[in-house]
């Protein structure tokens, strides 16, 4: 065991799964940085309607992105897998698929997204003050996604064995530059929203130079070697199994998000500006509680391929227990400083009353969105890839548009508040539900033999 790899399959699991979120915690945080410093330098220096813009393009980056950035998850569990089996000659063939699938996705993706970005504004219903401001810097971002997949596929394959800690000092290194490139490109060159976006695909392409350069020099689980690089089918078709069916749950959730942006916009640009800075904040809560999701899917695919059943049981309810944690923590502090936080996004009455409108129903509930996530991800761990979508499309994304549809129009409803409620409930439902599938598949492990069904 080489000394940044963590050893998931013994000992304290509770501390183990501490030390392996804590990292992830940081860089989730620093990537929510990328879009904030975006959002407050714009704010601060850039034009009237720049900060609502870059906000509206927020549930349609994660639209698209999320279906791709799947195929991550896709290779994080099947990578934890083979290292909790001690199946070097397996993970040497995962990293290699891994990688490739990260430039052919980075680049399909990018090319789409840049060409149909004014197009999809239109069809959210963009203000017709904000969408060439919004278009401009879709497109930008869209150039530049590439270095992010790269980044976000290496991490992966870093943490699936047990190593969060690397990935996190380049995402810090990358999110300073980032800061410092914002504030060039806007106070000095007067770029405004095209300067933002600019230095976020320089920062994410520091982050992909990082982590590939870290790859190339390992000689732990796994080596990476251009010589040796090539696409293996059969990991190539494991991945997509896994992958896929977690990308679409996170479009489904991402789609619903469009639905409600929709919406949003049509209540105008002051909402629009205070949901898009609310929803920054409530990021950060997410990303604290996405981190242990993400150390329950490692440590439940190293207990499965080292078929420890016990082990599996300890990472799911250890995982749930920290997110609860992390919601009451983190949400309080945000709503503590809800004033404070808000006004570095955001400078008029009604934009920062609509934030605080929506960051008092959010960040009370959002432990539910959190164990939603760790029972869909330990459903992942434990082989069941295709189930946590199904239960999502139904919970939360069907909810959500029925809401929209039917009692979002209704005169009680038609505000910020009336939005921000479907966003608990679908969280509720589609968490008993995937519990419910914890339940029933942990009972049926067997440990016979190791495959993927659906």
């Amino acid at each position: 065991m080489r000394k940044n790899e963590i050893d998931m399959t013994s000992g304290n699991l509770f501390k183990k799964i501490l030390i392996f979120a804590v990292p992830l915690i940081f860089s989730g945080i620093l990537q929510l940085l990328y879009n904030a410093a975006d959002l407050i330098v714009c704010g601060i220096f850039g034009s009237n309607n720049a900060t609502a813009a870059i906000s509206s393009t927020n549930s349609l980056i994660n639209l698209i992105v999320t279906l791709f950035m799947g195929l991550s998850v896709g290779a994080n569990v099947l990578m934890a897998r083979a290292f909790g089996a001690n199946s070097k000659e397996k993970g040497q063939r995962i990293v290699y698929t891994a990688m490739i699938f990260s430039v052919i996705v980075g680049i399909v993706i990018g090319i789409f997204g840049f060409s149909f970005s004014h197009y999809f504004l239109e069809l959210m219903g963009s203000p017709d003050d904000t969408i060439e401001l919004s278009t401009t810097y879709l497109r930008i971002y869209f150039i530049g996604l590439p270095f992010s997949m790269i980044y976000n596929f290496g991490a992966s394959i870093l943490r699936a064995t047990g190593d969060t800690k690397r990935p996190f000092i380049y995402l810090s290194l990358a999110g300073l530059f980032n800061v410092l490139f914002n504030l060039l490109f806007v106070i000095v060159f007067h770029l405004d929203v095209a300067g933002v976006a600019l230095a976020t695909i320089i920062a994410q392409a520091i982050s992909a130079v990082l982590v590939l350069r870290c790859m190339f020099k390992s000689t732990g689980f796994f080596e990476f070697k251009l010589k040796d690089l090539k696409m293996f089918k059969k990991e190539a078709l494991e991945i997509a199994k896994v992958g896929l069916p977690a990308g679409l749950q996170g479009v489904i959730f991402s789609l619903s998000n469009v639905l409600i942006q929709s919406s949003i916009n049509g209540l105008g640009t002051d909402v629009m500006g205070g949901n898009g800075a609310a929803g920054s904040l409530e990021g950060f809560i997410y990303v604290a509680m996405n981190a242990v999701a993400q150390a329950c899917v490692a440590f439940v695919s190293a207990n499965y391929g080292a078929k420890n059943k016990d082990n599996i049981k300890k990472s799911i309810i250890y995982s749930a227990t920290i997110v609860v944690i992390m919601n009451f923590v983190v949400g309080a502090l945000v709503l503590l400083l809800q004033d404070q936080l808000l006004s570095l996004y955001v400078h008029t009455d009604a934009a920062l009353n609509a934030g605080k409108e929506r960051l008092q129903i959010i960040t009370v509930t959002y432990f539910l969105c959190g164990l939603m996530d760790t029972f869909a991800y330990a459903l992942r761990g434990m082989g069941k890839s295709i189930l946590p979508t199904i239960v999502s499309l139904l919970g939360a994304c069907g909810l959500r548009i029925l809401w929209i549809m039917f009692v979002f129009p209704i005169e009680i409803f038609h505000n910020i508040q009336g939005l921000a409620i479907s966003y608990p409930l679908s969280w509720a439902i589609t968490a008993s539900v995937h519990l419910i599938f914890v339940f029933i598949i942990f009972k049926k492990i067997k440990f016979i033999k190791l495959e993927y069904s659906v």
